[in-house]
């Protein structure tokens, strides 16, 4: 199977899926702003997002995936269909005791996720509440968990890529639905989030059903594959999630600071993960299954082969874009967000956010391109112990940095851990053998840093020149907006051919994706 058509496929609905979430953002931005509502929201969205990522799309398709690939090219679409099903049983039964355990603690659970909240009783109040509302989202959304990682190893992409684009539909229609008939704007967004969760489910549902694998729900037993799954669950919670607790820990200290701290970070998040998802996750997700079968037949040169284009492609992708971002923050900040209750005092603290994040851009991409080389070898171990190391770092280096700059020091410390995280990967993969860097990468990589040096240049003059045109809100900065990044992308391209940094077929892909 080759890697282009499925990154291509995962990438494009990804990005789909990212301008939806852009347009969701604008109009949480628009209504809620960055004060206390949107502040106990955040946290509310975040809580079960942070467990959905660290176990359900983390620990959970890390451990599952190679597995359930494996029987399929073992034993059998049967013999992986009862371990699916075996899985999907022992997962309902734990998500459903998580769930409901939860919601009966969430006074003291948050307590501990945002310390800083128990001081003001209305923003309190406000997120427990909303976190009751969208905390059920966990259970459905690891249950696509599952189906996806069916469907990704039956080398079916396209609807597992499709359905945060529900997410995205859902609380939009919440926000233009429900708000003015409940009583915030927060609480229309997080029932938006639960009916995305049960949304998502029953698609992904008629997806497996249509390619032969629906599950049914069998009475659940901890059967040996059961367990071996289990086992492999608990340390990859921590080695792939690293990133996800440090988003955390970013929450939990940013609640001891300025209202809108949260709501800072949260949308300087949401800008930098769109590169982060469409090149990143897109990689990662096509590179599981395909390095797992090929480690499992034995062919370890094939395997190495694709972990140096996936390299290379993140490369490709991933330099430009953090340059761009560094280039461009305050204008994307402020063309996005800056309407209704964002103020321009908003758009400054989120740009600066923004950038800190970005420093790390390359390393978060590495880090979803490294790990499933230890994934696919069944190795869940290693990453867990750079993890907590990693985890340890942007915490003290966080609360460090906060006492300075506020915000931007719990950004800038999730960068660093993120850099530290990836180069260990990298070392430890290099001492066992199983990765070495081949002549076409090490010629294309200083490449690609020589043609992301010249676009940047030709990105900043631009904007200097259209600095007149981004002045006042609307239509026109929104176009002039468009108009860099479009002339960004194309100056890359020209440098990247004149450098020798990419041929034409990878242009062809920059330039012309396809789904």
């Amino acid at each position: 199977m080759s890697l282009a058509r499925p990154i291509a496929t995962v990438g494009g609905y990804t990005l789909l899926s990212r301008v939806l979430g852009f347009v969701r953002d604008m109009l949480i931005a628009a209504y809620l702003g960055a004060g206390p509502v949107a502040d106990a929201f955040f946290v509310a969205f975040k809580f079960p997002n942070f467990f959905r990522r660290l176990f359900a799309e983390g620990a959970f398709a890390a451990a599952f995936v190679p597995m359930f690939a494996g029987t399929v090219a073992t034993k059998g679409k049967a013999a992986a269909r009862e371990f699916a099903e075996e899985a999907l049983s022992v997962l309902l039964v734990a998500l459903f005791a998580l769930v409901v355990a939860c919601e009966f603690g969430m006074p003291w659970i948050l307590r501990v996720v945002a310390p800083g909240f128990a001081d003001e009783p209305t923003r309190f109040a406000l997120a427990v509440e909303f976190t009751r509302i969208t905390f059920p989202y966990l259970l459905f959304i690891s249950l696509v968990s599952l189906q996806g990682g069916v469907l990704n190893s039956l080398d079916k992409f396209a609807a597992v890529a499709a359905t945060p684009i529900l997410l995205n539909l859902c609380m939009i229609g919440a926000l233009l639905g429900l708000v003015g008939r409940v009583p915030t704007a927060g609480h229309a967004a997080s029932w938006g989030v639960l009916a995305a969760g049960l949304a998502q489910f029953l698609f992904l549902a008629y997806a497996c059903s249509r390619a032969d694998m629906a599950l049914r729900l069998r009475w659940p037993r901890l059967s040996d594959n059961a367990k071996t799954l289990l086992k492999r669950m608990a340390p990859v919670a921590l080695g792939s999630g690293a990133v996800q607790i440090n988003l955390v820990v970013d929450v939990m200290l940013a609640s001891l600071l300025a209202a809108g701290s949260i709501s800072w970070l949260y949308y300087a998040d949401r800008v930098y993960e769109l590169p982060l998802a469409v090149i990143g996750i897109a990689i990662g997700t096509a590179l599981l299954p395909l390095m797992s079968k090929q480690v499992r037949s034995g062919d370890e040169a094939a395997a190495l082969a694709t972990q140096n284009r996936a390299l290379e492609a993140a490369g490709l992708l991933t330099l430009p874009a953090t340059a761009a971002l560094v280039v461009l923050a305050e204008p994307i900040v402020a063309g996005l967000f800056e309407r209704g209750a964002f103020s321009a005092a908003d758009v400054a603290a989120t740009a600066a956010a923004l950038v800190a994040y970005t420093v790390g851009l390359p390393a978060y991409v590495a880090v979803k391109v490294l790990a499933p080389a230890f994934y696919a070898r069944e190795d869940t171990k290693t990453p867990v112990k750079i993890a907590v190391l990693c985890v340890v770092l942007n915490s003290v280096v966080g609360f460090a940095a906060m006492q300075f700059i506020g915000h931007v020091g719990l950004a800038l410390a999730t960068a660093l851990s993120a850099t530290l995280n990836a180069l260990l990967l990298l070392r430890a993969l290099a001492a066992r053998g199983q990765f070495a860097a081949s002549g076409r990468l090490r010629q294309r990589l200083p490449r690609q840093l020589a043609a992301t040096a010249a676009m940047a240049l030709g990105l900043w003059l631009a904007l200097q020149a259209a600095s007149p045109f981004m002045a006042e809100p609307g239509v026109l900065r929104l176009a002039v907006l468009a108009g860099l990044v479009a002339f960004g992308l194309a100056l890359y391209a020209a440098a990247a051919w004149l450098f020798g940094a990419a041929d034409r077929a990878d242009l062809r892909g920059l330039l012309q994706r396809r789904t």
